[in-house]
């Protein structure tokens, strides 16, 4: 188990519902950046067949560098929040944009054969080196996470409205929802880009994970009700996945937010309620 004052905080998790992804600006240090890059560079992280077990099992020879990046408290911190303290591994890549290439039509989500809403697996880049506008760093579109579509159908949209390109410091770590729209980038630069991908599968009920001290913070409801500009008109739909999403993550079965979309919907009453008797919340049958 990790100390509380690494977990995330009720405000990220909202951050994390609302865009389907965090981002930690440089939080690993530059000796064990330059080390698991060259651990990238040579290919000896070869575990990808040991699938299915737990996260602990994998890469736990103090010598591997890129051990060390995920066992950095804060790093476990983010990953106990979202897929509890005993997560699986999935598997890891680590992807290379070679510097002066061209990357076209790669917009896609990974996996729309997952038939999951409130349960996900996490995906974690991270950038052992900075990463400029020019550097191809990864592309992710915000509130795309609730959006299944056909793994490579969006591949023909090369902008969309409020995208995000990661544009980063090395030791820079960005954590996301396993179905958000993302897409690597044309490395214009002179520099070789790496990124270090890891998926992680929960094997813990996904509630209340984090640290929720400020569970009830003004601020959290402000961060699910605010939108993404490509949302346009269907906003109201996005709202209402975060409402589901963020009923189940605090298991608040009830829970709402001001416009009462899901408050509606759900009232199917079978039963007349009287205003009029006496008595509040008088029911007749």
């Amino acid at each position: 188990m990790v100390n509380k004052e690494f977990l995330l905080s009720s405000k990220q998790m909202a951050e994390f519902t609302s865009d389907g992804y965090l981002k930690f600006e440089g939080i690993v240090p530059k000796e064990l950046c330059d080390a698991a890059l060259k651990e990238m560079e040579t290919r000896n992280l070869n575990d990808f067949d040991r699938q299915g077990l737990p996260f602990n099992y994998i890469w736990n020879n103090e010598k591997l560098a890129i051990g060390k990046v995920f066992r950095l408290p804060i790093v476990e911190g983010m990953i106990q929040s979202l897929v509890g303290p005993n997560p699986r591994y999935d598997h890891h890549f680590p992807h290379l944009n070679k510097a002066n290439s061209r990357v076209t039509e790669n917009l896609h989500q990974d996996a729309e054969y997952d038939p999951r809403f409130e349960n996900f697996d996490i995906q974690i880049s991270f950038f052992p080196t900075d990463v400029n506008e020019d550097g191809g760093g990864t592309l992710f579109v915000p509130g795309s996470h609730f959006r299944r579509v056909h793994e490579s159908s969006i591949r023909r949209y090369q902008n969309i409205v409020g995208q995000v390109q990661s544009v980063c410091s090395a030791g820079t770590i960005v954590v996301w929802h396993h179905n958000i729209w993302h897409s690597s980038r044309s490395n214009h630069s002179n520099k070789d880009r790496y990124m270090f991908k890891l998926r992680l599968n929960p094997t813990v009920r996904q509630q209340l994970l984090w640290n929720t001290d400020d569970l009830n913070a003004p601020e959290v409801i402000s961060i699910l009700k605010k939108r993404q500009k490509w949302h346009g008109q269907t906003a109201r739909i996005e709202e209402m996945n975060r409402i589901r999403f963020w009923r189940h993550l605090t298991n608040q079965p009830n829970f709402d937010l001001p416009g009462w979309y899901w408050s509606r919907i759900d009232n199917k009453p079978d039963t007349f309620y009287d205003f009029n008797a006496k008595g509040s919340g008088t029911l007749t049958y």
